[in-house]
């Protein structure tokens, strides 16, 4: 035992020598036997020996060159060491200052330090984050590229660790850490858009955060810079991807990203490529997609319908009739659902407003805009008498669900007054909720229907209507209602939504994210793996079948 303490003893003695007489020299280069023995300390058995080399490796680092591919892949070794904490720890502090003189080796490490990221222990894994920063201070540019390599084709374990640094270590810090700003965020842009290529919806949420704060894409932005995050946002999308109605995951993830969409929608972005899909694969299988899915879909064109151009107004307005029949009736006695009328009126509305004559052949309207189009020479009297009847069957049935949804309101009224335990109210209040979006559905649709009646309308194209998921969350509504993940109810017959949607930090009016994008953030895949040795992630972050786009 003695004799391996003196053993001991005497190594950490000699690192001292070799680092003495570093330190003393003019010329350290003369000195090449002296690092040489500091680098062989790290095969050494000594602990103290390690710890010291962990710190005399870097601080004379610069001054041996031809040194530096033995020296790093000491520092490394040190850090692989499994028995002891301290060498461990020593070497990541030693990190930063192997690159300080020498910034052709920030990569490098940065890339080690990413990797270590995975690491469980507690003072580790704060030495990791500040060698990091450190670092990243040092070279910004070199040390990020390196660490969005991992995201872009890192192993699974590397690649969550590192999101999560740049989540709460870099993004928070962009001010500080992005100098030249324009520059610098162009370029983390650039590192962001190669990155996308494979990540589940939450990631894709982040990073599309992340790059909506920058100043390149701020107020005052030129329209090319919009249309860039419309763009991003559109290969999430996929919308040169063959469209298959089963595809759970690039459905959801097409909903989702139409959502994302809207808030660039209305600073001048074109939705064109949006709306030209749902005419051409959404609609011919529209019948053919579960409820849920279709009042989604509904959602996100009528939120993308104020934005649409007169091209784009004329092209889909064919498929919004054709849908708007289906869900309006020739006879009150028939069923309807009120989400789907709500949503294509309002849809109907802002695209004939771009293009009223289009609707004279649909509608059978007598609209005069002195051009060919207008086609006031042909009898359209039959479109116009099955529209106009159709829009009176589903006004006295609206007429009748309002009512009925009056009276329920005041029974819930004196409900709420003569519950006695808070467990009551809340169910009280829920259905309160339910109701008051019920009327506002109803309302909206006679707001929207009456002026259709006349031979030659007024459409709607100003913010006059407020959906009925735009209003804003009452502070009344339970929290059951608003958190992410929490399943939407059904939809009623003869009714309106059972549930009205939950807003979303504010954007769109405030209103317009609803549970759609934590829905999707959540729980949804598509199976299948990847090439390239990690598999694939699905929009909610469970398995998808390829890389987005």
């Amino acid at each position: 035992m003695a004799s391996h303490s003196s053993a001991e003893a005497a190594e950490v003695e000699k690192l001292y020598e070799f680092g003495e007489r570093l330190n003393e020299a003019k010329d350290k280069s003369q000195h090449v036997s002296d690092y040489e023995g500091i680098i062989m300390a790290v095969k050494g058995q000594s602990v103290k020996a390690k710890q010291l080399a962990a710190q005399l490796i870097p601080r004379f680092f610069k001054f041996f060159p031809s040194l530096a591919s033995k020296a790093l892949t000491a520092q490394f070794d040190l850090v692989e060491d499994e028995e002891e904490l301290g060498v461990r720890v020593q070497a990541i502090r030693g990190f930063p200052l192997l690159c300080k003189d020498t910034p052709e080796h920030v990569s490098k490490i940065a890339d080690i330090l990413g990797q270590l990221l995975t690491y469980g222990e507690n003072v580790e894994r704060d030495a990791v984050n500040k060698s990091l920063m450190s670092i990243l201070r040092q070279d910004v540019k070199a040390s990020l590229t390196a660490l969005f390599k991992h995201v872009e084709i890192g192993m699974e374990n590397v690649r969550e660790k590192v999101i999560c640094f740049l989540k709460d270590k870099v993004f928070p810090l962009k001010a500080e850490l992005l100098k030249p700003q324009v520059e610098m965020e162009r370029y983390v842009t650039d590192l962001v858009k190669k990155s996308l290529q494979d990540v589940t919806g939450a990631e894709f949420n982040l990073f599309m955060d992340f790059l909506r704060s920058f100043s390149i894409f701020g107020e005052g932005a030129p329209p090319e810079r919009i249309q860039e995050l419309i763009e991003i946002i559109e290969a999430q999308a996929d919308l040169d991807a063959h469209f298959n109605v089963d595809d759970v995951d690039h459905i959801d993830r097409l909903i989702s990203c139409m959502y994302m969409a809207l808030p660039i929608f209305m600073r001048g972005a074109s939705s064109s490529k949006f709306l030209n899909y749902f005419n051409k694969h959404i609609v011919p299988v529209f019948d053919k997609f579960p409820e849920e899915k279709k009042i989604d879909l509904l959602k996100t064109v009528a939120g993308s319908s104020p934005y649409a151009t007169a091209q784009d107004s004329r092209q889909l307005l064919p498929s919004i009739v054709q849908l708007l029949k289906k869900c309006m009736p020739r006879r009150k006695t028939e069923e309807t659902n009120f989400n789907y009328v709500e949503c294509l009126l309002y849809t109907f509305h802002h695209l004939a407003h771009k293009t009223p004559n289009s609707t004279n052949s649909l509608c059978g309207y007598k609209i005069v805009t002195g051009q060919p189009s207008d086609r006031l020479g042909e009898d359209f009297s039959d479109n116009y008498k099955d529209f106009t009847e159709r829009l009176t069957a589903t006004e006295e049935i609206v007429r009748a669900s309002l009512k009925k949804l009056t009276q329920g309101m005041a029974e819930h009224n004196k409900a709420l007054s003569a519950a006695k335990t808070e467990e009551a109210k809340a169910k009280i209040k829920t259905e309160q909720q339910k109701t008051t979006t019920g009327l506002r559905i109803c309302n909206n649709i006679l707001a929207m229907t009456q002026p259709l009646h006349a031979k030659a309308p007024t459409f709607i194209g100003d913010k006059k209507i407020k959906l009925s998921w735009q209003e804003p969350v009452k502070k009344s509504t339970p929290a059951s209602t608003t958190g992410a993940g929490t399943k939407r109810a059904g939809t009623t017959t003869n009714g309106a939504s059972a549930n009205p949607s939950a807003s979303k930090k504010g954007r769109v009016e405030g209103v317009m994210q609803n549970q759609l994008v934590n829905r999707a953030l959540e729980g949804l895949s598509r199976g299948g793996g990847r090439s390239g040795g990690r598999g694939g992630r699905g929009w909610g972050g469970r398995g998808r079948g390829r890389g987005f786009r």
